[in-house]
């Protein structure tokens, strides 16, 4: 494309601006298409090839990875012209890739603080579902969690599932009292579970404690219960598929009442919340404490934006608004949580004490309600 193309603006200042535009969506666009050959690598196993068969060559992936000599190739000259793997020898044919060490822990070690192979599956989710989200604009409708996929499934829980492996136990820890009584006992709700890995967390985090998991979508509910059992954590957590804000959902047979309710990144995408927190107050321990650590952003709105709230304003328009819309219409906040529609919530389900925790998180603000 060339400035010749385009409308031509009236002012310098108004074609720098343009040629920024245009700059910046290339810039977008190259870092898609690169997110998408990493996921062809997580899919077909070409990391874990290349860090077990160490230094290689086309055919040396090939043979180590199943895939014919040609892939190999156009994929290795990518991925080092990326620079995500180095080229370490040799010449045509021969030449030979090495996967970084210090890119092993983001793309092959799950639990590992910086992996990051979740983001290509959630952008395949919301890309996917695109025509139905376009559709759901246009008609005033929602799209349905389960209509973004595999993928989107996926994605969430690999991002997410190491700061439930590791910051679990400091999360609660900001309420000593609340991880004293859990250090002796008792029964954790967690809402809006997902796949389950925050249920898990909590259950490794408390050993002495029980937890049930609550979540409205079938299929992260079946995975969840795979993952407790792999987990080895299956005889003390629970997972029940419905609905956080239906007060008789949150009362399996076997609990009567709540040490703590858990409700991480899920508190903004239900279709009810504060239906959801009203039902938490009825099944709360007369002592028991509710904790959010849900979404934040400024608490005013800011046009530029910076980055934690781009990311955060693309993915409520392209998955979480149309998402908690087809559950309910009547508040649908999208992504961003601010502080105001926290307190007003908080303050219509009933509860008398909102504090916001001293918890260090790039994207999550942390409260306790009790």
């Amino acid at each position: 494309m060339t400035m010749e193309t385009l409308a031509q603006p009236t002012t310098e200042e108004g074609m720098a601006r343009t040629e920024a535009f245009v700059d910046r969506l290339m810039g977008s666009y190259i870092a898609g298409a690169e997110l998408l050959t990493i996921e062809l690598g997580r899919r077909l196993g070409l990391y874990d090839a290349l860090r077990d068969v160490g230094p290689c060559t086309y055919a040396g992936l090939a043979e180590r990875a199943g895939i014919p000599a040609r892939y190999a190739q156009e994929w290795l000259d990518q991925q080092a012209a990326a620079g995500i793997v180095d080229v370490v020898g040799g010449h045509g044919d021969e030449r030979r890739f090495l996967l970084p060490d210090a890119y092993v822990p983001v793309l092959l070690e799950e639990v590992h603080p910086a992996h990051m192979m979740g983001l290509a599956p959630v952008l395949l989710g919301v890309a996917r579902a695109l025509p139905a989200v376009a559709d759901a604009y246009a008609t005033g409708r929602g799209v349905h969690f389960a209509d973004f996929g595999d993928e989107l499934r996926f994605g969430l829980g690999s991002l997410n599932r190491p700061g439930f492996a590791h910051d679990t136990r400091a999360w609660i820890e900001a309420m000593p009292d609340v991880a004293a009584r859990l250090d002796t006992g008792g029964t954790i709700l967690d809402a809006g579970c997902g796949v389950g890995w925050s249920t898990i967390g909590l259950a490794q985090a408390f050993p002495r404690a029980t937890i049930v998991g609550i979540d409205l979508d079938a299929e992260s509910i079946v995975e969840a219960r795979a993952n407790a059992v792999n987990a080895g954590v299956a005889d003390r957590v629970s997972f029940v598929e419905g609905n956080a804000a239906d007060e008789r959902a949150l009362r399996p047979d076997h609990v009567e009442a709540y040490a703590l309710i858990t409700v991480y990144q899920a508190l903004h995408d239900m279709g009810e919340p504060i239906q959801a927190l009203t039902a938490f107050a009825a099944v709360l321990a007369e002592d028991g404490v509710v904790l959010v650590g849900d979404e934040h952003g400024s608490d005013e709105f800011e046009a530029p934006a910076g980055d934690v709230e781009r990311l955060q304003l693309a993915v409520s328009v392209l998955h979480c608004l149309p998402a908690t819309w087809a559950e309910s219409d009547r508040i649908v906040n999208g992504t961003v949580l601010r502080g105001a529609t926290m307190r007003e919530w908080v303050r219509a389900a009933g509860f008398d004490r909102l504090e916001v925790l001293d918890i260090e998180h790039p994207f999550w603000r942390f409260y306790r309600l009790g």
